[in-house]
Order: C-alpha cells, then structure tokens, then sequence
C-alpha cells in the first residue's frame, strides 16, 4: 500500500486532507510541523510527501533542504502544497527540488492529479533501472558496503567513500530536454566505470550527486590518485547528440571507521567534504574533518535565514554608478544586492551569494534583483531623471532555466522599462559551458535590444577563439588585474592587451574596482571608456544614487 506523509500545521486542511486520502485507499502518515515531518520521514519512509511551506518553527523549505541532503530520503517524491500562488515563490520550491506545487484552495481532482503524477514517475524510474542494468543504484552500492564492512576485510589499509558532484547536470536536463539529459548521463556513468574498477560501486542519489565506494582497501596516497584522475576525466567535454558539453566536478571524501561506521553518515560527511571543495580557491576535492561539519551547521543556518530574508524583505539593492571617461558623464549604474540581518548586520555578498548559488536560492533571489533593478530605472525616468542603463548580473542557475528569456521579457513588461536600458551582465565561465546554447539565448536577447557584457573578463580559462563566437557588447575588466594596475608590470600588461583587442573588436570596456588616481589616468590614456569604483563612488542605495544625479557630479579630471 502506498503510504503518504502529510506535514500541514493548519487543523482544517490537514483533517480534510487526511480523510481524503484514507478514502482513496492511501496510507497516511501525519505530523503538524516541519521538525516532527522530518523525523517520520526518515524513520517511516514514506512514498510521497506533502508539506505545507509557510510553518512556524522549521518551515517547508526548510523540510525539503534537510530531506534532500539525507540519502534515505533524498528521492522521496514531494509536492509543496501553499496558498503562496507567485510564479517566483513556485519556482523557489522547484528549483530546490520540489517536484510539485499544489496551491490552496485545491480541489479533490487537484491533489489526486498531482499524487499520480509522482507516483507514475517513480515507477517509471524503477523500471528503467530494471531495465537498464548500467544505470548505478543505491541497492547495489548499500550491498556492497555491507560486504566491505565486515570486520577483518580491511586491515591496515582504508576503506574510502566518494561524493561527487557534477555541475550543471541538473540545469542542462531542463535546457536541453530529457532525451539529450539521458544521453548525456550515460555518457557520464560510462566515463566514470571507465576509471573505476570492475567491483567498484556507484549510486545516483540526486540529479547531478553520486556516490562511489571503492571496492579495494587502499593507503591514503593511492586514493587521491584515483581522486585526481576522476577528476581529470571531466576536463574534456561530452559530445551529445550535435552538442559538446563542459561539465565540472567536485569530489568530498570519507573514510569507513574514521568518519562512520555506516552508508548514510559516511554519504552524508563525504557530502560536507564535497561543499567544501566547491569554495573558491580551494582543490576540487576534499577530506571529510570534524572542523567542516561544523562549519556545514553554520551554512545551514544562515540558508534558512536566507529564505526567510526574502520574504521578510531584508535583501537591498544598491547601484555603483559607470562612469564614461570621454564625457565624465554617469551613463549607467550596476545593481548591486545586499542583505540588511536583523542581527548580523549587512552580511557581505562574498559570504551569501556562494551560498545562495549552491542551494538554487539564487533563482527567487537573482529574480528579485532584475525586477527590482528595472523598476527602479523606470521610476528614475518617470522622476525626469537623465535614462539610464542599468546592469544586472545573471548567475550560471538563472541563466541556465530554459524558460529565462521569456521570464526577462515578462519583467520588462510589468515595470514598463525599454529593453534598451537593461544590460545583463554574465561571466566567461558560465557563457562556455555550452556554448552552443549560450550563443542561441544571448542572441534572443540582443534581438530585442538588451546589452550583453562579459563579467570578471581574464579571469577564467576559456579561449579567446571560444570567446569571439559570443554576441557581447561589453567587456569589464576585472578588478583584481585593475587593482594593481600601477604596481604590477604583468597586470599592467594584461590590461593594456584586454583593451587593445577590445577596441579591435569594436566592444565597450569597463573596468571596475577604480580606487585611485593613477589607476584612473592608465585607463583614460589607455582609451578605457567607461569605470567604476570607489574612486568615483562607493554602491549607493537608490535615494543616494538619485540625489547624486541631481548634483551633475563628474571626473575633475575631464575638464582639462
């Protein structure tokens, strides 16, 4: 019998919902907060889950994120069921991995519908691993941990657990379809089972997460060489179909005995391991240790602040002006997000926005930006404030979402701002992961007349021949080549060769993180066309930005 968790905390619902269920022949399990639905679902199991969102205490994404990151519940499917009826708030839910949204009032066909649904797709899923013997499964990789795990098999060598993460892989399934996605996934496994050995084990337990346990006892050096050559197995890319994909890994490591003594909390550290190797300067893999678990706890919390802060309204934007060195003129302003803590205080980009982008919050919040953003130039313009361009970054998530063009054109439409006065802003390692679908959306958007402008140029690891395929119309060098301009000859050459072949293809430059005079005079002499930094102005709120518009302040050096 198929059994259902309910996690509602509104008595009506939850009673009439129960009772709907039970008539359908339903199992029903029942729990009236997120923290009592967290436990019956890992102890019980269920089949399918439905959870309210907006809950005291743990509230439904909350449930949904602690789910997910447990292997034995992982895959359970889950239906969102709220009177939150936003398309934004759906596709938060959705992009977090929530496979269904239900909205309140619902009808009895309603739910009953959406129940189906999963469940035909579950058993889909189980016959196509019947089917396909190929395909990695959680019960082979539990079988052969139990045979590993048995005292005297190891010695005094170690048994190691890999978490690896593939980026991307979810987001290109919804770009390019299931089909291509299905392709695309087997040519993944075949190229892992390629440097793997006959016995080894692998799971997927998550659209772009699998786990491998390695068959063999080995020492500690012997494990990262078979790491490292996993992970240089994804420096060429996929060829599907007509299209050639770049896909990405990161690896977390643990240790049976050392880091646990069973499958979920080995999975679950290696996991920890695994988020850590994706922070910036860091190797692309990672040994579990006490120490991140700890700092995973920290994470945590501050994500569930994070959801929080967008519906409380915490998040702020700010708007740096760019600056144009012919005329000395503001031509421009970049949108710049904020968090405003309660407690902590404004919390630095550079500690959520990582956060963010690794959690899907990016998607509801990049969202919040570009219509915040464009509402605000267009209330500017009805002031008779001077028509601005406003840039807006877009992360590889957003950028990524299949219907992302259709969405952007929506928001211009409901804040009345012309395409003309949008700039969208991306980076170079985002734009080369799948060329060939970049190319075909940034083309979408110069059609209707928004700029497009390359972010952080000279600081990824594409070719420049990769490059010059893209249809951009700005180029901004990055601050860390500008900020010492002046005192490093190879930076001082790096920029002055960024802005030759700039001006050969006919592209703007900006260059961002101006601080200083001599910084400021290189670019002017260098033929720059437009900064930004705090040599001119810090980000400013919107009020501030308005009131230093109204001053006409320009370069004192553009006088001359």
């Amino acid at each position: 019998m198929t059994t259902i968790l309910v996690i509602e905390d509104e008595k009506a619902i939850h009673r009439n919902l129960l009772k709907l269920l039970n008539a359908e022949g339903f199992e029903t399990l029942s729990a009236d907060n997120g923290s009592t639905g967290v436990q019956l679902a890992q102890t019980k199991q269920p089949d399918l889950i439905i959870c309210d969102i907006l809950m005291p205490g743990l509230d439904g994404y909350g449930v949904l994120h602690i789910l997910q990151q447990d292997p034995s519940t992982a895959t359970i499917p889950f239906i969102f069921l709220t009177a939150k009826t936003k398309q934004t708030d759906m596709r938060q839910g959705m992009t977090l991995g929530a496979d269904d949204y239900v909205t309140k009032p619902f009808t009895r066909a309603q739910i009953l519908s959406a129940i189906a649904a999963r469940l035909q797709k579950v058993k889909l899923r189980q016959q196509q691993s019947i089917l396909n013997p190929n395909l990695p499964n959680r019960r082979l990789l539990q079988k052969r941990f139990n045979q590993l795990e048995k005292p005297g098999n190891q010695g005094k060598l170690q048994i190691f657990l890999l978490s690896l993460e593939i980026e991307q892989l979810n987001q290109l399934n919804n770009t390019l379809g299931l089909a291509i996605g299905d392709q695309l996934l087997q040519a993944v496994v075949e190229r892992l089972h390629h440097h793997l050995g006959q016995q080894d084990a692998i799971a997927q337990i998550g659209s772009d997460h699998f786990i491998i346990l390695l068959s063999r006892s080995y020492h500690k050096p012997e494990s990262i060489q078979i790491v490292e050559t996993l992970l240089k197995a994804f420096d060429l890319p996929f060829q599907v179909d007509s299209h050639q994909i770049f896909l990405s890994a990161y690896i977390g490591i643990a240790i049976l005995g050392r880091d646990g003594r069973d499958l979920d909390t080995l999975i679950r550290h290696a996991s920890v391991a695994r988020e850590e190797a994706k922070q910036p300067g860091n190797r692309r893999y990672q040994f579990y240790i006490a120490s991140i678990g700890a700092k995973s706890q920290e994470a945590f919390e501050l994500e569930t602040q994070m959801r929080q802060a967008l519906e409380r309204q915490e998040f702020q934007l700010y708007y740096q002006p760019k600056v144009n060195l012919l005329t000395g003129q503001i031509e421009g302003a970049e949108a710049l997000v904020r968090w405003n803590h309660p407690q902590r205080g404004i919390i630095s980009p550079v500690e959520f926005i990582p956060l963010a982008e690794k959690t899907g919050l990016i998607v509801p919040l990049g969202e919040w930006v570009l219509r915040q953003a464009c509402q605000q130039a267009r209330v500017w313009q009805d002031q008779g404030i001077f028509p601005l361009r406003i840039a807006v970054n877009l992360s590889p998530r957003q950028f990524n979402q299949s219907n992302l063009t259709n969405f952007v054109v929506d928001i211009l439409q409901e804040t009345g701002l012309k395409p003309n006065y949008l700039e969208l802003e991306l980076t170079e390692s985002t734009l080369v992961q799948n060329p060939d679908t970049a190319i075909a959306t940034l083309k979408q958007f110069k059609s209707l007349g928004i700029r497009i402008s390359i972010d952080d140029f000279g600081t990824g690891y594409s070719a420049l021949s990769q490059l010059k395929q893209f249809p951009f119309d700005v180029l901004k060098i990055d601050r860390s080549f500008v900020c010492k301009l002046t005192e490093d000859s190879r930076d001082e050459a790096i920029t002055t060769a960024i802005l030759q072949m700039a001006q050969s293809l006919k592209l703007k430059v900006v260059a961002e993180g101006v601080e200083t005079l001599s910084q400021l005079n290189f670019l002017k002499g260098h033929h720059c066309d437009e900064i930004q930094g705090y040599w001119f102005s810090p980000p400013l709120s919107a009020e501030a930005f308005a009131k230093l518009l109204s001053t006409g302040k320009k370069f004192p050096l553009l006088s001359s």
